[in-house]
């Protein structure tokens, strides 16, 4: 049962996206590939920004559906790096649907953690830039 008091987390989502209609399983439910490609470009995103360049996924180190999503849902997805190595880093991606405009709730759909590596143009592994 979707908890009617859950809100989007403070801050800007880094990506949010409307599934359409080819989107979605014969039952009407968006599919899960789907849901997981998002969540690898909402969390490469904030990797990037923290290689300073070019990132590729090696791991996708746990992924939770929740709920399911449907067509016409606003989906939110909030990624953040929650830890860094080498040449790595986890990324944490929280995803929201925003559903029933006349009656809005928001649910927590999906939660995931990646691991991202910085490459240099020839695909290879380099070390992540320091921090300023």
């Amino acid at each position: 049962m979707p908890d009617a008091m859950t809100r989007l987390p403070d801050g800007q989502p880094i990506l949010r996206v409307v599934p359409m209609p080819a989107d979605v399983n014969p039952q009407g439910d968006v599919f899960g590939g789907w849901i997981m490609a998002q969540v690898d470009v909402a969390g490469a995103l904030p990797a990037m920004r923290r290689a300073r360049g070019r990132v590729t996924t090696v791991a996708v180190n746990s992924f939770l559906f929740k709920q399911p999503v449907s067509v016409g849902d606003l989906v939110s997805f909030y990624a953040d790096v929650v830890d860094t190595g080498r040449t790595s880093m986890r990324v944490r991606v929280e995803v929201y649907a925003e559903r029933h405009p006349a009656q809005p709730i928001t649910v927590k759909v999906t939660e995931a953690v990646l691991t991202y590596v910085a490459i240099n143009q020839h695909g290879e592994k380099r070390e992540l830039p320091e921090i300023d």
